[in-house]
């Protein structure tokens, strides 16, 4: 590397994401500057990048650093947790009052707040970037969802904007508030791709198992939903998965794939948090708890023997998948309002600002979540900021009316049938319980009252009362 250089942005983590990314901030225009301990690493990114003068790499941190035009920018792409702390503290005798450390990765927002309150002391500016997309968005466009300090993000937001996706021209990144903002949206983000998968899972097994489709015929579905209201990145994949063939077997790679899923922990946290908030996310909490349940493969293949299986009548094959397309737009169209409410909650909880109506709009383009819904959302936000929850809005009003009559009719079709539907179902009792003006609640008050004195309100009058049940 030429000691005279000096590159605009730097990168720290060249692993796949990495690598993309910063060839990503290359392209466009900006001379860019990576580091990674693995020779192998930076050896790859100066072959790909091919210019030097565009993009380089070193395994030398205080090259790189010095490498650096100032006020540096300085973003890492590396695991959440403790070696963000370490790759921090590896920086801070090498930069400078003023430069911007930025973490791209999936970090817990309250360890984004404690590290930008010890970088603030420092007189560093730090604040975290959520980036979705996987590794071809950070190529080719992801949308970034950028929190912190303001004046920061000024010097990096047109390196931000020129790599993000663009929808219709906008780019798919805003400021979205101060502290651990960004952090925080990418979190629920995170959770409410749990649940969109989930349902989008469940779909395809009711239609397989309680339908007979085969993985063509299911696949031909879900292509002709991503045509529709339904057009998303994740029901476009869903189609592509299911014609996917086994390079190493005959037959469908999708009927060779182990039933367990993995995570890691994004979506736990989006769900943990909103029961901090005492806000109901109960599509993302059960995706996240299938993930859990899915790992029990021994467990669940010795119980499969001990229990019969009822097998529910379903409808004729055109009214099934009308049904399901139904089904899966009402539980998408929750799945984001649970998500949106929750966000709603923590921005005046948390202090963050959020406007509602830009996040749903950098999640048009580049993300796992985005969505032709999206659109919609962003607007009816627009046209109603103070918005408390997406069932109040007129937009949507109609299409809930139109949807929830199909929904109940694939959730009673998999209850009779033995199939379990936990996420349509948890939508479905979502919409159900936020949509009725009494639950049985009065009468967890009295047990509650009864058993330890909580104390209860009453319908008819001000104040607290208790009851001595017993005499």
């Amino acid at each position: 590397m030429q000691a005279s250089k000096q590159y605009e942005f730097g990168l720290i983590g060249l692993g796949v994401m990495g690598r993309n990314f910063i060839l990503n901030v290359a392209d466009n225009g900006f001379s860019a500057l990576g580091y990674d301990l693995d020779p192998g690493q930076v050896e790859a990114l100066k072959e790909e990048g091919g210019d030097l003068e565009k993009v380089n790499a070193t395994g030398s941190l205080e090259e790189f650093v010095h490498g650096l035009a100032t006020p540096r920018k300085i973003m890492l792409l590396v695991p959440a947790g403790p070696i963000v702390d370490s790759v921090i503290e590896d920086l801070l005798p090498l930069v400078s009052e003023g430069d911007l450390i930025i973490d791209g990765g999936n970090s817990f927002f309250r360890d984004t707040d404690r590290r930008e309150a010890y970088l603030k002391e420092k007189k560093i500016h730090f604040f975290g970037a959520g980036v979705s997309g996987g590794a071809e968005g950070a190529r080719k466009g992801p949308s970034l969802m950028p929190g912190g300090d303001r004046e920061a993000y000024g010097e990096v937001r047109p390196i931000f904007e020129a790599v993000a996706a663009q929808f219709e021209g906008t780019p798919c990144v805003a400021y979205l508030g101060p502290k651990s903002a960004g952090n925080y949206v990418k979190m629920v983000h995170n959770g409410i791709e749990y649940g969109l998968m989930q349902l989008t899972a469940e779909v395809y097994d009711l239609l397989r198992r309680a339908g007979g489709l085969g993985n063509a015929e299911i696949r031909e579905v879900f292509a002709r939903w991503n045509q529709g209201r339904l057009q998303s990145f994740l029901v476009e994949i869903t189609s592509e998965i299911l014609g996917k063939k086994d390079d190493l077997d005959s037959g469908d790679l999708i009927d060779k794939i182990l039933d367990q899923g993995k995570q890691k922990g994004t979506g736990k946290w989006t769900s943990q948090n909103a029961m901090d908030l005492g806000i109901p996310v109960p599509t993302i909490d059960i995706a996240v708890s299938m993930r859990a349940i899915s790992a029990f493969k021994a467990d669940r293949l010795r119980a499969d023997g001990l229990f019969d299986r009822p097998a529910g009548k379903a409808p004729d094959r055109e009214t099934l998948v009308r049904d399901c397309e139904a089904a899966l737009y009402f539980g998408f169209l929750l799945t984001y309002a649970q998500g949106l409410h929750q966000l709603a909650e923590a921005s005046e909880t948390y202090g963050y600002e959020l406007e509602l109506a830009t996040v749903a709009r950098i999640w048009r383009a580049g993300c796992i979540i985005r969505a032709a819904l999206l659109e919609a959302i962003s607007m009816a936000y627009e046209q109603e900021p103070s918005l408390v929850n997406l069932v109040f809005s007129q937009t949507f009003r109609s299409p809930l009316r139109e949807t929830v009559a199909p929904a109940r009719n694939v959730v009673a079709l998999g209850v009779a049938s033995g199939i379990p539907l936990p996420g349509l179902s948890s939508a479905l009792s979502y919409f159900d319980s936020y949509t009725t003006g009494r639950l049985p609640m009065n009468l967890v008050q009295a047990q509650r009252d009864f058993f330890g004195s909580h104390t209860y309100q009453r319908t008819d009058r001000e104040g607290t009362f208790h009851t001595d049940w017993e005499s």
